[in-house]
């Protein structure tokens, strides 16, 4: 896993420490796609309408291998 942690943070997918609500992975993603951390969950509830379930087990997975801005990888 840790792996996988170095591969995230190499990549800019990291959970920042500012405009989190729950976890931070959507700030994450949002930032390292370059969109806003509210576009981004938008986007995501979005295609939760659309194709149900998979985003609720995708966004815990995420959460554990997306590591924190502050530790690095």
């Amino acid at each position: 896993m840790t792996d996988i942690r170095a591969s995230f943070g190499n990549q800019g997918l990291v959970r920042p420490r500012e405009g989190r609500i729950l976890g931070g992975v959507c700030a994450g993603l949002g930032r390292r796609f370059g969109l806003t951390p509210w576009i981004a969950r938008l986007l995501f509830v979005l295609i939760l309408m659309v194709v149900p379930g998979s985003q609720l087990l995708i966004y815990p997975v995420l959460w554990i291998l997306m590591p924190d801005e502050d530790r690095g990888v």
